[in-house]
């Protein structure tokens, strides 16, 4: 029983060590042997953006590592997504930017645009994305009447319906909100 017990201490004594030693061995002490890019943020959050409106966003990153840091490439989840980035190796210590556009036309609801950066960095590719809704346009905003006139022009709104009226050539048009 004592030789059972003594086994078992010492066999989770051995896993508690060897886990508490990968542990630390992962986390870096210093800068890391060779490129390494490190952002401010990953995630860029617009908010909100009326269909066919566009999102413009930089997202700044430094190089963490011991050597020049060179994006060879960014893939992009969507047509609708355009990246622009440092193209010179970014030397250590050094910062660069990649540039993100999003335009929201034929998209609705919630997006989540991903950017994949393919470069020379130890760690390998990395992502950043940008994140927000996309929302329709105010029916008012689409249905305003275009019209030219010498004459009186009135204008009512109830809220639900907005009308104008004219005197030259009798005009008259009817919005529904």
């Amino acid at each position: 029983m004592k030789k059972t017990l003594l086994l078992a201490l010492s066999l989770t004594a051995a896993a508690y060590t060897t886990t508490h030693a990968q542990t630390t061995a992962a986390k870096p002490v210093g800068p890391v042997a060779g490129p390494a890019i490190t952002f401010e943020e990953v995630k860029y959050d617009f908010g909100s953006v009326v269909a066919g409106g566009t999102v413009d966003h930089t997202f700044k990153f430094k190089n963490t590592g011991t050597a020049p840091l060179v994006i060879s490439n960014i893939g992009v989840s969507c047509g609708c997504t355009t990246p622009e980035w440092t193209k010179a190796p970014v030397l250590p210590g050094k910062t660069g930017t990649i540039s993100a556009h999003f335009n929201s036309t034929g998209k609705m609801g919630m997006q989540n645009k991903v950017l994949t950066i393919e470069s020379n960095a130890t760690a390998g590719s990395t992502t950043v994305s940008l994140v927000g809704e996309v929302k329709e346009a105010a029916a008012t905003a689409n249905a305003t009447p275009a019209m030219t006139t010498s004459g009186d022009v009135k204008m009512k709104d109830d809220g639900n319906k907005t009308k104008v009226k004219g005197d030259a050539g009798k005009m008259k048009a009817k919005v529904k909100n």
